[in-house]
């Protein structure tokens, strides 16, 4: 099977979309971030430039128009940029979009996709690192997706622009140039449905986005040792794939979870605590969570390095749970 980037992955699931449904539309088209994959999108503008809409710099305003376009009949990709700046945009978020359905009665659907860049990203300093998913988590009414390879984006987006919900599209800059197997023909992931990134026998490993990367890496590290990880993605948070993690749990008895959002009230918080409440009598070790402290994100590298979740870090972790027999 051939092999593309992340970034051109992203490219062919807007493309595939935009020629399927003419209700499609970007509001906002650099979704690839600034780095050189930017050019990818050159083919997408030039194609569809009667769709897309570069509006001013107000996330506020572009939350709010996504909204709006959604319940009007439209299904726009609306990209925020940097994730950071979705506080600005809270209230149209959280109190329009996530909840339109419930208030309506399920008669008013909201078929958006907001679309950021979050996390650690070398030297992107307190006010544009966060990770907002763990917020978002706790806004009932919006489904939230976490990639972290070039087919699984594929298939998220594709399954994203068709959902008929208010839709997070939580991406990563330092996905972008990765590359793996993706096929021609189009694809959906269902939303929901985890996946197991590496099979193994002794320590389950929980990981989203970039960090999933990260935690194969350790995981390919640990083997050196004789250690034998499995890596659980779960790909979206809303809705959770549970049985897939429990199940993982259930055969390792040892579970790590590593992920970039904050450690109090973080993703790896909550998925630790529904191992504890549907899984404790499985496990064998107390869980250790390898998350980002909870401080400002410094700009310098050094500094930004000692917080940031890396494989020797998950390493760690794997071999203090092994400690407990």
């Amino acid at each position: 099977m051939r092999k593309i980037s992340y970034a051109a992955a992203i490219v062919e699931a807007l493309r595939q979309s935009l020629i399927e449904d003419s209700n499609v539309s970007l509001v906002g088209s650099y979704v690839l971030g600034l780095g050189p994959k930017r050019v990818l999108m050159d083919q997408i503008r030039d194609e569809f430039s009667d769709r897309i809409f570069d509006p001013p710099t107000s996330e506020a305003a572009i939350i709010s128009l996504g909204a709006g376009a959604a319940m009007a009949g439209a299904r726009p990709f609306v990209d925020i940029g940097t994730a950071s700046f979705t506080y600005v945009g809270w209230s149209p978020l959280v109190n329009e979009a996530a909840v339109a359905c419930y208030m309506s009665g399920g008669n008013q659907r909201v078929p958006v996709v907001y679309h950021m860049l979050h996390g650690l990203r070398i030297g992107g300093a307190a006010q544009h690192s966060h990770s907002p998913q763990a917020m978002l988590w706790n806004a009932p009414g919006l489904e939230i997706v976490l990639p972290s390879s070039p087919y699984d984006v594929k298939g998220l987006i594709r399954s994203a622009i068709k959902s008929n919900n208010p839709t997070i599209l939580v991406d990563h800059a330092r996905l972008m140039d990765i590359e793996g197997e993706v096929p021609e023909h189009d694809y959906e992931i269902p939303f929901g449905r985890g996946d197991i990134k590496r099979p193994g026998r002794d320590v389950t490993v929980i990981a989203t986005s970039y960090i999933v990367q990260t935690a194969l890496t350790a995981a390919a590290q640990l083997a050196n040792e004789g250690i034998d990880v499995e890596v659980v993605d779960p790909r979206t948070l809303v809705p959770l794939d549970r049985d897939l993690i429990l199940d993982s749990v259930g055969r390792t008895g040892r579970l790590v979870v590593a992920d970039e959002t904050y450690l109090s009230c973080g993703v790896a918080s909550e998925l630790a605590a529904i191992v504890v409440e549907h899984g404790f009598k499985s496990l064998r070790a107390p869980i250790i969570r390898v998350a980002r402290p909870d401080i400002p994100t410094p700009f310098s590298r050094p500094l930004e390095e000692a917080i940031t979740p890396t494989a020797e870090k998950i390493c760690a972790a794997v071999r203090e749970v092994l400690v407990w027999n």
